[in-house]
């Protein structure tokens, strides 16, 4: 299947032309085009924010796959979302050692403060919340990430802090820095 490459240079939700090129270049350097599906992914990614079902139709079209294949490994994949993520994606480690030091409380907690579910984004797109696995902090449990930054040995009150923190910033997600307990987060 072909596409035409006379869109706009930077679509809403597709690929812009530089990206498109970018792509079909790095495809080019592999056996086969399907090597270059997590750059086609990350370039969509990139560009809106978020997976959009045009952008991985777009891979698809390009590197010759169906869009089942490229939706295969887009939810396979944690660091790909098909929904758009809030400023602040904060990612509560699952596995065992965060589970037995207060992560399943931890949880439930911020599904409280935040009046959303895990999965989910709050209604002003401030804040994801996603469990995911091991975040090699284990020393540490329980541990989560914020956008670049790790936040570990968690109380219930520095999450309470946190979350106030960030939702009296007016810019965007933070990166690196102190955290309000003054010790450095990334």
């Amino acid at each position: 299947m072909k596409i035409k490459t006379t869109h706009n240079p930077t679509p809403k939700h597709g690929l812009s032309d530089a990206s498109r090129q970018e792509l079909l270049e790095v495809a080019a350097r592999y056996p086969t085009k399907r090597s270059a599906v997590l750059h086609g992914l990350r370039l969509v990614q990139q560009e809106a924010g978020h997976l959009t079902e045009a952008g991985m139709r777009e891979v698809a079209a390009l590197l010759e796959l169906t869009t089942h294949e490229v939706y295969d490994v887009a939810t396979f994949y944690t660091l790909f979302y098909c929904r758009p993520k809030g400023d602040y994606l904060l990612q509560v480690c699952r596995t065992l050692p965060c589970a037995l030091c207060g992560a399943e409380s931890l949880l439930a907690h911020l599904e409280e403060k935040l009046n959303i579910r895990e999965g989910e984004t709050t209604p002003d797109g401030k804040f994801t919340l996603v469990t995911v696995e091991c975040l090699a902090a284990c020393d540490k449990a329980p541990v989560m990430q914020v956008n670049d930054d790790y936040y570990e040995s968690l109380t219930l009150e520095q999450v309470d802090r946190l979350i106030e923190q960030w939702r009296q910033r007016a810019a965007g997600p933070r990166r690196g820095g102190a955290g309000p307990d003054g010790q450095a987060h990334g």
